[in-house]
């Protein structure tokens, strides 16, 4: 059976002090119903991706369905650090395929910025092993300054290599209304910025942000009856990696990233070069260059170099919409963010960064920093 998305939206990232959570969670869930023309009662159940650590309100989809007015309907939470949201959709993959349910609403939201900054790196510090990493020191920071120092020594990649890629990122941010910076940067701002972990500089770094995206999925005949477009979940990958980087035998790659693209291929039956445009998760520049690699588009030790063909043009367009360096990263609503930044583009609407004929896209989602790991292949 063949599952399709046929509803999308997405609110605006970054500080978002004039909404709860709930009203953030309503934004997008508004637009994927209309763009969807369906109703609250043809929802069947609603999946909700987000990290709860960062909220006061313990179980966060209850509340969050009550406000949306879903209820009695199922709903649940995925949590699987930032990449939550696409753990979402791959649960509503299963739960249609299964035939549980017809239509599932998914839904991923987080809101951050309501906790002092020294609380939110003492939180994302613990995504890393609290035995024997986080009581000392570590920042989310630290552990891709680790892999950047790994990928610097192992295949000379460059500061410049790193500024490069969030050039290119906040180049697309700029035309993104929903994004939170979207203001181009010169690459020598990039490089005379300060020093947070190592060689990551401020410019190399993602930020926290507030926001929340939305899918409505669907099986194969309700979404030929609801959409002239649907965009079709072709492949679907998920691997995991030792939570402690101790345990680790390269520091150079995401070995998780490796295996849930291959599983991911293989079901699309599909090889890297066919991607037509991609979003990878690039929490720092160093991610998005090991994305490159982990994914097939560069040879190992390339990546670096690569960052020019991840332009529109260019072997793979990557991040036309800023990526998580430009747009802000809500952790919980990230993978969903980033499925519709793809969705628009097979649809033909993404505006001034859309890829010509794009007709094959990639979603490449991670979880902590390489714990987990979801890549999927969407079709139109």
């Amino acid at each position: 059976m063949k599952v399709g998305i046929v509803g999308i939206g997405h609110s605006r990232f970054g500080r978002r002090d004039d909404v709860t959570v709930q009203e953030l969670a309503f934004e997008p869930f508004v637009e994927a119903l209309n763009d969807a023309g369906i109703a609250r009662k043809d929802i069947g159940a609603t999946i909700i991706g987000a990290s709860p650590v960062y909220m006061t309100q313990r179980s966060i989809a209850g509340p969050i369905t009550e406000y949306l007015g879903l209820n009695p309907q199922p709903v649940w939470l995925t949590e699987a650090a930032c990449s939550s949201s696409a753990v979402a959709l791959r649960t509503a993959y299963a739960l249609i395929s299964a035939g549980m349910h017809e239509i599932v609403l998914v839904l991923g939201v987080q809101k951050m910025l309501e906790n002092p900054t020294s609380e939110v790196l003492k939180i994302m510090g613990r995504s890393g092993d609290v035995q024997w990493e986080a009581p000392y020191g570590t920042t989310f920071a630290n552990y891709y300054a680790m892999y950047a120092n790994s990928h610097m020594a192992k295949y000379g990649t460059t500061s410049e290599q790193m500024a490069a890629v969030a050039v290119k990122n906040h180049y697309y941010g700029a035309m993104n209304p929903l994004a939170m910076f979207q203001k181009e940067i010169t690459i020598e701002r990039a490089l005379e910025s300060r020093i947070i972990a190592s060689p990551l500089r401020l410019f190399d770094c993602c930020a926290n942000a507030d926001g929340s995206a939305a899918l409505i999925v669907t099986n194969e005949e309700k979404a030929k009856q609801l959409s002239d477009t649907p965009i079709w979940i072709s492949g679907l990958g998920a691997a995991t990696a030792p939570f402690s980087l101790l345990t680790r035998p390269e520091l150079a790659t995401l070995s998780s990233a490796v295996e849930a693209s291959n599983i991911a291929y293989n079901q699309a039956k599909i090889q890297a070069q066919d991607i037509d445009v991609a979003e990878v998760h690039d929490c720092f520049t160093i991610a998005e260059i090991m994305a490159y690699e982990d994914l097939g588009f560069a040879e190992r030790g390339k990546g670096g170099e690569f960052v020019e063909e991840a332009y529109i043009g260019g072997k793979v367009p990557i991040n036309v919409d800023g990526g998580l360096k430009a747009k802000g990263h809500p952790v919980g609503a990230t993978g969903c963010s980033q499925v519709v930044g793809i969705v628009k583009q097979l649809r033909e609407e993404a505006g001034k960064s859309q890829v010509d004929g794009a007709e094959i896209g990639l979603t490449h989602n991670v979880g902590g920093h390489g714990q987990y790991c979801v890549v999927h292949i969407f079709s139109r």
